[in-house]
């Protein structure tokens, strides 16, 4: 048996060093009403840099306008670039790496806020926008792929060291890999061989894009939390197919349904009244009369997606990033002994963001965060922390 490395260790990711085996995960920041770069952004990634994490991720860079979740959102083009590149330089001078989430929300988007059509795999209702979504053509499907490309492309032109694309809770690609939301009788439905074209596509794309100047990251659903959705028997099977193609440097795991189940991702506290309070009418109406059917509570337990990740690190080699209830040195050391690289935490880091530099300096230090979720709904007005002044 070998020993476990120490999650506070440098590490090697693709092409680059991290400091330390311990990503700030993509938490979607709303702080782009212009869907530009803001000194609020750049802040918000500043801190957890400064508080000790090897890696931030930037979320949400779509690649195409209608590929945001809502008109504020980034997305990628020349236009942003400059903001990008304040942002990492922001990142860079607190020692940590700076990772771009590259993606397209597909049907998750909230079409009467962008302006453009919604997409997913067949037609479909949007609970959210209440909304009908249109199917993505052949052409649409095609225009989006070559679109990572480009935003991988603008990416490292902005200076950040990874991409992370988004193949998780029910974003463009990840509603190809869902037998439930994907009908199509095309090349891009039926077989799971067929319903994982679009992200091994896009992954290819973003690979020839930026060779091995960044590294290239993907997130990928184990279980989408939906009766009938994508689950961990065929994650493992894109898990491989992904490994096979020498297209990723390494997997960070997810699971949940944005459009479905979003709280299946979070566990913990189903914050109805606050999602209600956040949202423009008549969907308010919407969620108060019905939120509770969409948004289910879940218990919370530390380190909650490793029995599901456990079954893909234990089919593939590649190096994998552990998400999920990851809010002390226990948890960490866990990870390590279990097989995984990298550990990623998201929630814990809105508490606290100068959580790592406390762990690392007294490993009994536990999180202050209390898996309340009254942050999920502060994404519509600048993601934070409700209990922090």
């Amino acid at each position: 048996m070998t020993t476990p490395p120490d999650v506070f260790a440098p590490a090697t990711l693709g092409p680059i060093t991290l400091r330390n085996r311990i990503i700030k995960s993509a938490t979607f920041e709303g702080r782009t009403p212009d869907a530009l770069v803001t000194d609020e952004l750049i802040e918000f990634h500043r801190r957890p840099a400064a508080g000790g994490v090897g890696m931030s991720t930037v979320a949400y860079c779509a690649v195409a306008p209608e590929g945001r979740t809502e008109r504020g959102q980034l997305w990628m083009r020349p236009d942003a670039v400059p903001g990008l590149r304040r942002l990492t330089d922001a990142i860079h001078a607190e020692g940590a790496a700076a990772s771009a989430q590259l993606g397209h929300a597909g049907p998750v988007a909230n079409e009467k806020s962008t302006g453009l059509p919604a997409l997913a795999p067949s037609r479909s209702f949007n609970p959210l926008s209440m909304r009908m979504i249109r199917s993505a053509t052949t052409a649409d499907i095609t225009r989006i792929t070559a679109a990572h490309g480009t935003a991988a492309r603008l990416a490292v032109e902005s200076g950040f060291d990874a991409v992370e694309i988004h193949f998780g809770h029910n974003y463009f690609a990840s509603a190809f890999l869902s037998p439930k939301l994907n009908r199509r009788t095309d090349c891009y439905g039926g077989s799971l061989e067929n319903r994982a074209r679009v992200v091994r596509d896009a992954a290819r794309t973003v690979r020839d894009a930026v060779g091995g100047r960044v590294a290239i990251l993907a997130k990928l659903n184990m279980d989408d939390g939906v009766p009938g959705g994508f689950w961990l028997d065929e994650a493992i099977q894109v898990a491989r197919l992904l490994e096979h193609d020498g297209s990723v440097d390494a997997l960070e795991l997810t699971m949940g349904s944005s459009l479905l189940n979003p709280m299946y991702l979070f566990k913990g506290d189903a914050p109805v009244r606050e999602f209600a309070a956040a949202m423009p009418q008549p969907v308010r109406l919407g969620v108060q009369l019905a939120g509770k059917s969409l948004i289910h509570a879940y218990p919370y337990r530390d380190l909650f997606m490793l029995e599901h990740a456990r079954q893909i690190r234990a089919a593939v080699a590649l190096p994998l990033v552990l998400l999920g209830g990851v809010t002390d040195r226990a948890g960490m050391d866990t990870a390590m002994a279990e097989g995984f690289e990298f550990v990623a935490m998201a929630r814990a880091l809105l508490r606290e963001p100068d959580l790592v530099n406390r762990i690392r300096a007294e490993s009994r230090t536990q999180s202050l965060c209390i898996h309340c979720n009254k942050c999920m709904p502060t994404i519509f007005s600048g993601a934070r922390c409700v209990l922090v002044d």
